[in-house]
């Protein structure tokens, strides 16, 4: 299997070299430049998450991602995640079929029922409608990735008779669901025949192969297109382990402490952290040597068609975030598929 390899990015507003914050202009003006050098060093996919929140730039990644095809070649584009159940699937799919198009089908969607809730109450939605507007949301999605005429009703979103959606793709639409490890939701990825993509932020990989493994035998079961699994990790890359730990290190305690505070989470520590980087965690930091041999082993154990490396978290600076991306091109990846060609 040919692997894919991505960066994946929420956008994260950063500190300057002086310590001082960035406005969301400068951090998305940032984010267009990381895709750029992804572009050149051989990174295969890009996404953009959508946030609705002070700690993250893009609220509208489609814009962004938009930018960046008119200044890229030939890296794909796509988000981390799009919330469906806060959107209109027919807006959804309008957006990326002319992201496609400005890309040359180079545009994929991953849809999420998003882990922040801010985007609900902003756009007028029921928190206690949480799982039912998703359901209904992704089931009018799959039939608007026909592009067909579409007639369909449901409970939450006004009903649609023969109606047609423009503008057509040339090729498809390539189309993930992301799962944060819910047996549930990777069924239902399955029985709509789409891209499974497994966030994993925390424990070690290979905890998730039951779903992996539930994944592929609920395809058979439904009798759907089965496609390549993707995993969706947090990691920095410098030079040595030590640059990367010491320059990783505050953005996850400031993001981790900030949503911690949220949700009832302990303080962040080093300890934490050195186990997160550990064969047990889920964190991809280090030297590329460290970082190329934890993502073969995942690739391997889950036996996937793509990683994707969360490259932005927190407020680590954009320079030290471009370096890492660099390093994840120019060495990480080609390391990973030596060891993957040495392991067969």
């Amino acid at each position: 299997m040919d692997i894919e390899f991505g960066l994946d990015t929420f956008g994260d507003i950063t500190r300057d070299q002086d310590g001082e914050l960035l406005s969301g202009a400068q951090t998305i003006r940032n984010v267009v430049a990381q895709a750029e050098l992804a572009d050149t060093v051989g990174v295969d996919f890009f996404g953009v998450g959508e946030h609705h929140r002070r700690e993250f730039a893009v609220s509208s990644p489609e814009m962004v991602l938009a930018a960046i095809a008119a200044r890229t070649e030939r890296i794909r584009l796509g988000t981390a995640v799009t919330v469906l159940s806060s959107d209109d699937p027919v807006r959804v799919f309008e957006r990326f079929s002319t992201l496609d198009a400005l890309s040359g089908g180079r545009a994929e969607v991953v849809l999420g029922r998003g882990s922040f809730i801010e985007s609900f109450p902003l756009f007028g939605y029921d928190l206690r409608d949480y799982d039912r507007l998703f359901e209904e949301k992704l089931e009018l999605f799959v039939e608007l990735l026909k592009e067909q005429p579409v007639t369909w009703s449901g409970s939450l979103r006004p009903s649609l008779d023969n109606a047609d959606v423009f503008p057509k793709t040339e090729k498809g639409l390539r189309t993930w669901v992301g799962v944060g490890g819910s047996p549930e939701s990777v069924v239902r990825v399955a029985r709509h025949g789409l891209g499974l993509m497994l966030a994993i932020i925390g424990g070690p990989a290979g905890r998730f192969k039951p779903f992996v493994d539930l994944y592929h035998r609920s395809v058979a079961s439904f009798g759907t297109t089965a496609h390549p699994v993707a995993v969706h990790s947090p990691g920095h890359i410098a030079p040595t382990d030590a640059e990367a730990w010491d320059e990783a290190y505050p953005g996850f305690e400031a993001m981790n402490n900030t949503i911690g505070r949220e949700r009832g989470w302990p303080p962040y520590s080093r300890a934490r952290f050195q186990n997160d980087i550990g064969p047990e965690g889920s964190l991809y930091a280090g030297s590329p040597e460290r970082v190329a041999a934890k993502i073969a082993d995942t690739i391997t154990t889950l036996g996937l068609g793509r990683f994707d490396l969360k490259y932005a978290t927190g407020t680590l600076s954009h320079e030290s975030m471009m370096r890492s991306i660099e390093l994840y091109g120019t060495e990480v990846i080609p390391r990973v598929r030596k060891l993957l060609a040495d392991g067969d």
